[in-house]
């Protein structure tokens, strides 16, 4: 065990050192608070998203705050004598970018375990497990994540035979990409009494063979079978973890990061850590409804720190499309007879809806499917109407599938679209596949979801994705892969105009946690939250996004990363 945690910390240490944490404005050493003194930066190009003044070219800060805007001898006449001056020279700076929607927990454990992500063939997932880094272990289970059965050229989900014949007596726990399903062994299947007289859990699915044996895939309900006997991380595993993550997400040019369900160990540890200074970015919680865990927060009620806030909770109606249990009102296309799966009854899920908003808590719900859509939808509505919460800012995560009729709902009832760019580009390969040319109409459709009147707030889900927004950005603009195809874009109407993006990762974002007078834009007296990339998000071509580099990122004035000198 002292080998696996000398290893890990090993590995989060160059993390955190490739994330340049640690350079931070001289006035900010230690974290604890905003910086003092004033700093003026200077760019080819200050976006402000200040309708007064939406393009400048220099910004002062003065403990933690916006000072001023504006041209450079306008900005230093504010600044006052002393002010130190940073010169950025071609960088655009933005305002503060968010990912509304993210788990901190899942980034840092892929960071340190078994990382599957975009491996093309089964064969190459397989000889990534048998190279597991000695960090990739919980107690004696081997872990990791990120497998993609639509990226092999079978497009079959792999097997537990596919594990055994390296991993006989080691127990193998893989999440897929989406988190939605899990991969394991033989071993793992038995240590958690998973067998072919093992029924299928409500909300979840045991894939079995034509024998009927478990074939070692665990859907969405199921997975916690699994879970009940997997050892959690320890003490210092989860906290080199977070560390981890969250070193990642300001190397992201995050500033702040919706957690989508966060546990309670992590919600306990965030809060010590905010009261010592040691965020580095900001994180707004939602907390994990769908476990136990709800009753304690239903108990305590929100909760508003430094760079900490949780007013806000996670539940999930339903699974995932690439595992088909996302909720469908009619059959899979490619599944005759499947229609997905609904992790909790309507009556059980509106129950917790209207608990928590009668506590003041601002309801998050996981829907893919067009019929768990539609259930979110209709719960919201009343329980919004019984709680008297319907300004409470209530919100759709993902609304992926969706008919063309509850669009138009969500929109005129004043509920936030928290939708993921990247998925789209993702998905697009087998969506359609998925759920048929008439269904897809409704599906990833945010143009139509703004005509609707949506606040539309944009995320990653990482780690489902990468957390880095450039990549954001470019979907959302292009619904192109980064060889850009297909050449007109998928459904090239429902893409978002650069402003209209850019708009997503601040404006938007900062609405759906309350703080639109705080941050998102820059604005005099907002807090001193930006980012400083090497292309214009706005204007520059399409094709410059990819591969553009996040330069600084400041989080209250404190430098929360630094790019590494060339």
């Amino acid at each position: 065990m002292l080998r696996r945690l000398g290893g890990l910390f090993g590995a989060v240490l160059l993390l955190t050192g490739m994330a340049g944490c640690a350079k931070r404005a001289p006035e900010a050493e230690g974290g604890k608070g905003p910086a003092t003194g004033t700093t003026v930066y200077v760019a080819k190009r200050v976006r402000t998203l200040d309708a007064d003044r939406p393009v400048v070219e220099a910004l002062a800060v003065r403990e933690g705050k916006v000072l001023a805007t504006g041209t450079k001898d306008e900005v230093m006449a504010a600044a006052g004598a002393g002010a130190r001056v940073v010169d950025l020279g071609d960088a655009t700076v933005v305002p503060g970018l968010t990912d509304a929607h993210g788990h901190l927990s899942g980034l840092g454990s892929g960071l340190v375990t078994v990382n599957l992500e975009e491996a093309a063939t089964k064969a190459e997932a397989l000889a990534r497990v048998a190279a597991a880094p000695q960090t990739a272990f919980q107690g004696e289970w081997l872990i990791g994540r990120g497998w993609d059965q639509n990226d092999w050229p079978e497009r079959t989900f792999p097997t537990r035979q596919d594990l055994d014949a390296k991993h006989p007596n080691t127990p193998v726990a893989l999440s897929r990409v989406d988190g939605h399903a899990l991969w394991v062994n033989s071993e793992a299947l038995r240590r958690a009494k998973i067998g072919r007289d093992t029924k299928d859990p409500t909300g979840g699915r045991i894939l079995r063979g034509p024998d009927g044996e478990p074939t070692g895939i665990l859907v969405d309900n199921a997975m916690d079978l699994v879970f009940a006997v997997l050892p959690p991380p320890t003490d210092a595993q989860h906290e080199a973890q977070l560390a981890a993550a969250l070193a990642r997400s300001a190397q992201a040019g995050l500033t702040s990061v919706h957690d989508a369900g966060m546990d309670l160990r992590t919600f306990r540890l965030f809060q010590r850590w905010d009261k010592e200074g040691k965020l580095p970015v900001r994180v707004y919680v939602m907390a994990d409804g769908q476990s136990a865990e709800r009753e304690t927060y239903l108990k305590e009620g929100p909760f508003q720190g430094n760079h900490l806030t949780m007013r806000a909770v996670k539940l999930s109606l339903d699974g995932a499309l690439g595992s088909r249990g996302a909720a469908l009102h009619h059959d899979y296309s490619d599944e005759p007879g499947h229609k997905g799966l609904l992790l909790l009854t309507p009556e059980e899920y509106e129950a917790r809806v209207k608990a928590f908003m009668a506590r003041g808590f601002q309801v998050c719900t996981h829907a893919i499917g067009d019929r768990a859509n539609t259930l979110v939808l209709d719960a919201l509505t009343r329980a919004a109407e019984a709680t008297g919460t319907k300004d409470g800012r209530h919100r759709v995560e993902h609304a992926q599938v969706m008919r063309l009729e509850d669009i138009d709902r969500l929109g005129r009832s004043g509920f936030i679209a928290s939708v993921q760019p990247t998925h789209a580009t993702s998905d697009m390969p087998w969506a359609e596949t998925r759920v048929g040319p008439e269904r897809i109409r409704g599906a990833y459709a945010w143009q139509r979801l703004k005509a609707s009147g949506a606040v539309l707030a944009l995320g990653s889900d990482f780690p489902v994705e990468r957390p880095d927004v450039l990549p954001g950005l470019y979907a959302a603009r292009t619904r192109q892969d980064v060889q850009g195809q297909p050449a007109a874009g998928w459904y090239p109407d429902q893409r978002l105009s650069g402003q209209e993006a850019l708009e997503g990762f601040t404006v938007g974002a900062a609405y759906a946690a309350f703080a639109e007078g705080q941050r998102g834009r820059l604005k005099p007296g907002m807090d001193a939250d930006f980012v400083a990339l090497s292309v214009d998000p706005v204007d520059a071509p399409t094709s410059e996004l990819p591969g553009g580099k996040v330069l600084l990122t400041v989080v209250a004035g404190a430098e929360a990363y630094r790019a590494p000198a060339k």
